[in-house]
Formats: C-alpha cells, sequence, structure tokens
C-alpha cells in the first residue's frame, strides 16, 4: 500500500485521544504500535481527517488522524475498538 506523505510525520496526540487512551485502556507505547502495524487507510467524514485501519489485541481497530501541514505533524484524534456489525 501507498501511504502518504504525512504518514511519516512526528506524532501528536490530541487531548480527546488522551481521555480515550485511559477509557479503552491503551497507552501510547501501544498506539504507535498500532499505528505502525496499519493495514490501510481511508478519508473521513470530517473533512483533511483519515481513519487509519488496524489491529490490537486481536481485534480491528480504527484511528483518526488529522494531518497538520504547517507543523508537519500527524494529531491522532481518537482510536477505538471497531464493533462487528
Amino acid at each position: 500500500m501507498e501511504w502518504p506523505e504525512w504518514w511519516e510525520w512526528e506524532l501528536e496526540l490530541a487531548s480527546h485521544l488522551l481521555k480515550r487512551m485511559e477509557q479503552r485502556d491503551f497507552t501510547e507505547v501501544e498506539l504507535r504500535q498500532m499505528l505502525e502495524d496499519a493495514i490501510g487507510y481511508r478519508e473521513d467524514v470530517v473533512e483533511d481527517r483519515w481513519v487509519i485501519e488496524t489491529r490490537h489485541r486481536g481485534r480491528r481497530w480504527e484511528a483518526v488522524v488529522e494531518p497538520d501541514p504547517v507543523e508537519e505533524l500527524l494529531v491522532v484524534i481518537t482510536a477505538y475498538p471497531v464493533e462487528n456489525p
């Protein structure tokens, strides 16, 4: 898979994400591993945001990111397990 330029940018963790990390029981190290192991991405419903498809603890997860081209940062907005329909 071809990843966009912003995929290599340094991460910044949004305050919303920090709250969700505690609620959803994952650490920054685990988040970074999820992103390292990502299998795909797609546009989010919010303009200029992307959904990263990955796995964590044997389950499907998604992380929402927003590239900041001015600062060349990839801001991680949130991450969550994907519930099966």
